[in-house]
């Protein structure tokens, strides 16, 4: 079944105007991501990944994680757009989140943008946020898109959009 896509409110995006295949634009807020009771990113310019049907995914600098908190974990990934993804799990003395962030070594062209930036997948984590705006995870624990007030969906991952 297709969806209804929700209609956007004033100052915000509908994820279904978003391109495919998807776009890389820098992002001008900062960027925060929480584990185990500390801030492990902090990025004040990033870039997000635009592609229909997902919230946004957002990229750090990888100069914007402490020192020690990303451990390179075994094993990839490929995505039909950016090409082949390596992982790591987020480190903390009170918490681990097992493959929690993924990187682009060598992505595709038109993706150069994210070379070595990482993102996170807010759900394996305490906290993200956007401009200050704690970030809802995208649904279905597969994808790593995060939903702030400013897009609408629906969301790929929600029951019923596999085929989306």
């Amino acid at each position: 079944m297709r969806p209804v896509p929700e209609i956007p409110g004033p100052g915000q995006e509908s994820v279904w105007d978003y391109p495919r295949p998807p776009r890389v634009e820098p992002v001008h807020q900062t960027i925060t991501v929480e584990l185990g009771g500390e801030t492990v990113a902090m990025a004040p310019q990033s870039w997000r990944v635009l592609e229909t049907s997902h919230p946004p995914t957002y990229y750090l600098p990888r100069s914007a994680f402490a020192a020690g908190v990303l451990r390179p974990t075994p094993g990839s990934s490929w995505c039909e757009w950016k090409g082949q993804a390596s992982y790591f799990d987020i480190v903390t003395a009170a918490r681990t989140a097992p493959r929690a962030a993924w990187t682009y070594p060598r992505p595709a062209p038109g993706f150069e943008a994210i070379t070595d930036a990482v993102a996170v997948m807010a759900a394996a984590v305490d906290r993200c946020t956007v401009g200050g705006e704690t970030v809802t995870p995208q649904p279905g624990g597969f994808y790593g898109g995060w939903i702030t007030s400013t897009v609408v969906g629906p969301f790929k991952g929600i029951p019923g959009s596999m085929g989306w």
